[in-house]
């Protein structure tokens, strides 16, 4: 280890100069990793951060010195460029406090898009209580028609609390309670948790969002929103393996596709993976708005544009964006597992995309499925479970037939 801690001494800078790019350094092992964050420590070298649970360090590299001996040592997988990712939103409406912001006069509390997703029909059954919802953002702020569960921040600012606004809206749109004639969002009891890795400008390194969604795993969080994203043209490891995981574990992660419209060269990451839920944004007319991202990968659409939500210091706003698109589907998921809790992800998924509503003169590169349908994925989510119980119940049958001599 001693030999590894030296050649990442001689890479590392102290501190960020015009000499230095960030770089994520990945160990086979946890010992390694946390031995060299240790001994840059002792010789006065600061880590920019430590990932727990991924082997992960980020480090600010000199450019003016070989990194080729510690590329190939036997201890490092691999070493990337830790990249800046960045949220989905393109637009600030308009902002009003307390009550009079009622987005919809016939129905203070029911925003057309919390309708348009035919969420009102799914709460006789659940509202999403006891479901953990993890809004991977620019923290939460504190807000009536919000209630956090808990949360933690990832860039160093040391409180989840929101400093942009992005995240309080988003959350409010996944989870917000309705109370005051405020705005109600798709699972209103829903446990929602801030996972802060964005920062005021509404900008995270990709080793910040990792940590991240590493945090989210060993919480045992069953649904993500991820409103933001890497460019198509920059691809990370680090972040593609972070999200394989916690689909592994079971999670269901929905992802804004990005706001390039028609010029989009793919879309962004994570929304770009398979292992997650990539959505599109509508209109209130049920058109594709002209800001979302189109091709391939797109597995749903959910209101995007002019959506009315919460901001901080208890007010609301109007924003357009997939950003507000995302936090839709990971309401409806959390809908799903609170009135079916043996839904595997997979499960989920699947009822949410196979029962959307396409939308005429679209092609799936555009729209996926088509647009949410909260009532309908509920229908088809316990169709699935009454089959699946079918097919269980007939195996036991057929096994006990076998062993009956």
């Amino acid at each position: 280890m001693t030999q590894l801690g030296q050649l990442l001494c001689h890479c590392a800078a102290a501190k960020p100069t015009k000499h230095t790019t960030r770089h994520l350094i990945v160990f086979r092992k946890e010992d390694d990793c946390r031995a060299c964050h240790a001994y840059l420590a002792k010789k006065g070298i600061a880590a920019a951060k430590r990932v727990s649970g991924a082997a992960m360090l980020s480090c600010h590299l000199d450019k003016r010195v070989s990194w080729q001996a510690l590329r190939a040592h036997p201890g490092i997988r691999y070493i990337e460029e830790d990249h800046k990712a960045k949220m989905h939103p393109v637009q600030q409406l308009r902002t009003r406090s307390g009550a009079n912001c009622r987005c919809d006069k016939t129905a203070p509390r029911l925003t057309w898009n919390i309708r348009q997703v035919q969420s009102p029909l799914v709460w006789p059954v659940t509202r999403g209580g006891g479901v953990r919802l993890a809004i991977v953002d620019s923290g939460i702020a504190r807000h009536p028609d919000l209630r956090i569960a808990g949360g933690v921040d990832t860039t160093g600012v040391g409180s989840y609390e929101d400093d942009n606004g992005h995240g309080t809206h988003v959350a409010g749109i996944a989870a917000a309670i309705g109370i005051r004639g405020g705005v109600t969002g798709v699972a209103p009891r829903a446990e929602l948790y801030a996972v802060k890795v964005l920062d005021r400008y509404g900008f995270g390194f990709i080793s910040d969002i990792v940590d991240g969604v590493y945090w989210c795993i060993r919480h045992r969080m069953q649904v993500i929103n991820m409103s933001l994203g890497v460019e198509p043209g920059i691809q990370s490891r680090a972040l593609r393996e972070a999200i394989r995981r916690a689909a592994r574990c079971g999670i269901v992660i929905a992802a804004s596709a990005g706001n390039d419209g028609v010029a989009a060269g793919g879309l962004d990451a994570p929304a770009s993976y398979p292992e997650t839920i990539a959505v599109a944004a509508s209109t209130r007319r049920r058109r594709i708005a002209s800001l979302s991202s189109r091709g391939v990968g797109i597995d749903i659409t959910a209101p995007g544009e002019d959506i009315c939500s919460t901001w901080p210091g208890g007010g609301y706003t109007k924003l357009s964006g997939t950003s507000m698109a995302s936090p839709h589907v990971a309401g409806a998921a959390a809908l799903l597992l609170a009135a079916q809790p043996q839904l595997t992800g997979r499960q989920v998924r699947q009822a949410l995309e196979r029962s959307a509503k396409p939308l005429r003169g679209y092609t799936r590169f555009s729209q996926g499925k088509g647009l949410l349908q909260c009532a309908a994925a509920l229908q088809r989510a316990i169709a699935c479970r009454r089959a699946h119980r079918r097919v269980c119940t007939a195996r036991r049958r057929r096994a006990t037939r076998v062993a009956v001599p």
